[in-house]
């Protein structure tokens, strides 16, 4: 299996940075279209643990749009052959004295690379 084809990350960098856009920015709908329709895909939040593709998108819809802006401190991605990824970020809230950490599993789909499953946690304030 080849790792990190020069393209196959490329395109990932670029649907990565798309949903970062997205997420800082309460494009629901873009956000919606970059999740796997299925019951299969999969959120764990910092207070929340959803289960398939509906009670991902009821969450998104009902999240409050403020307090969303962040720094993403570093980002990871890593490619496996042509049709799966991991996208990993740490990330800052704007004001917070927390950091975070979101993991994403992508997959090549019919229709174009989908996140299959995501984790959002945060770490314990530094002392």
């Amino acid at each position: 299996m080849d790792i990190n084809i020069p393209h196959v990350l490329q395109e990932l960098q670029s649907i990565s940075d798309q949903y970062e856009a997205a997420l800082v920015g309460n494009d629901v709908a873009v956000l919606d279209t970059l999740f796997w329709n299925s019951e299969h895909t999969l959120r764990y939040g910092v207070g929340e643990n959803l289960y398939g593709y509906a009670a991902i998108q009821a969450f998104r819809a009902a999240r409050p749009s403020t307090g969303l802006a962040r720094t993403v401190l570093r980002t990871c991605i890593t490619t496996y052959g042509h049709d799966f990824a991991t996208v990993n970020i740490e990330f800052q809230r704007t004001g917070a004295s927390r950091s975070g950490r979101q993991s994403q599993t992508w997959m090549r789909t019919p229709a174009g690379w989908k996140v299959v499953s995501a984790h959002v946690s945060l770490l314990e304030a530094a002392p």
